[in-house]
């Protein structure tokens, strides 16, 4: 074992060796082979390549050399391309700090059996009128940043669990398919994690339509992990025990405390009045969503057929039963 696995169980340690091949022997060459690549993205600013950091992503596909690099480039070319979003990326930032307060995200302290670390989403606490869907990503991505730290992590992953409750169609309205894919992009193509699973639960029919129009730009791996459990949380508790889930979905735990997390990040900071968006960052956030939304309004995407089939946003005749909107369940052996 090298020092870049003290941090590693000795479970985890084999699951590494396992299920991501990695070699402690050939560790340093490996992290070398991906650092090399470097050259060929002479267009793309590389500002962190210390072995600690290239191995997160080795581990991210699996010790796959050319996979790892790409993900380590397109990491960084994701923040080239988007500067306004990684602008005072912390969580004492105005928007961030709202969004990490009302819990986006929320951390459970339990893992579940295979050691990952759970995040839940409950949308409808989504308050509009402090902070934007950018803002909330911002606090996600921000959230994974400081997790992905742990080398346990890095090798067991995370599970996404989103509560649909609640959420009313006029908050559904702000999550345009230029958003959502700019967060599909951050978080399957561009962040070093691994993600086991994402559940939504009491999703209504909007949340199945906008999931119709997202569907062709999300990966054939990533679509095998998402699961429509619907009202039907005994589904949920087949692949996430109750014992370690919050009485919201089911489980045996209490109400989860929506501040958990953001106490961990903002510590002292947490308690203290936070201003008004500064004007430079609401107009920069403005600016990207008009952006993002300028070629994919509703007018144009009723003429793009490839994108979003016509009336996908019309409530259906007929409600597919739960067992039709399951996804096939993820084998977890």
């Amino acid at each position: 074992m090298t020092h870049l696995q003290a941090g590693l169980s000795p479970e985890t340690l084999e699951k590494a060796k396992v299920e991501l091949k990695e070699n402690p022997e050939t560790l340093h060459q490996d992290i070398q082979e991906v650092r090399d690549m470097i050259i060929t993205r002479p267009d793309i600013g590389f500002l962190r390549t210390d072995d600690a950091f290239i191995l997160r992503f080795l581990r991210a596909r699996k010790f796959n050399h050319f996979e790892a690099f790409r993900l380590l480039a397109q990491y960084f070319e994701y923040r080239q391309q988007n500067l306004d979003m990684f602008k005072n990326l912390k969580p004492t930032d105005p928007g961030i700090k709202q969004a990490l307060k009302d819990g986006f995200p929320g951390v459970l302290s339990n893992l579940d059996r295979y050691g990952r670390k759970i995040l839940v989403l409950f949308a409808a606490n989504w308050d509009q009128s402090r902070y934007t869907f950018v803002d909330i990503l911002r606090a996600i991505l921000l959230s994974l940043e400081s997790m992905i730290e742990d080398p346990e992590l890095q090798v067991n992953g995370f599970i996404l669990i989103i509560d649909w409750s609640n959420f009313t169609f006029k908050q559904a309205s702000k999550l345009t398919p230029s958003m959502l894919r700019l967060a599909i992009e951050g978080l399957q193509d561009s962040f070093p994690a691994r993600f086991g699973g994402i559940h939504f639960v009491n999703q209504p029919w909007y949340i199945h339509a906008l999931y119709t129009v997202i569907r062709p730009f999300l990966k054939d791996k990533t679509r095998k992990r998402i699961f429509m459990h619907g009202n039907n949380l005994n589904s949920l508790h087949q692949l996430i025990h109750p014992e370690i889930l919050p009485s919201e979905l089911g489980g045996m735990m209490p109400p989860y405390d929506m501040g958990t997390w953001a106490r961990t990040l903002l510590d002292h900071a947490y308690d203290e009045e936070t201003d008004y968006l500064p004007e430079s960052y609401t107009l920069s956030v403005q600016d990207l969503e008009r952006d993002l939304e300028k070629n994919m309004s509703p007018k144009s995407m009723k003429r793009s057929q490839s994108v979003v089939e016509p009336g996908v946003l019309k409530r259906p005749d007929k409600v597919k039963s739960e067992e039709d909107n399951m996804q096939p369940l993820l084998s977890l052996d």
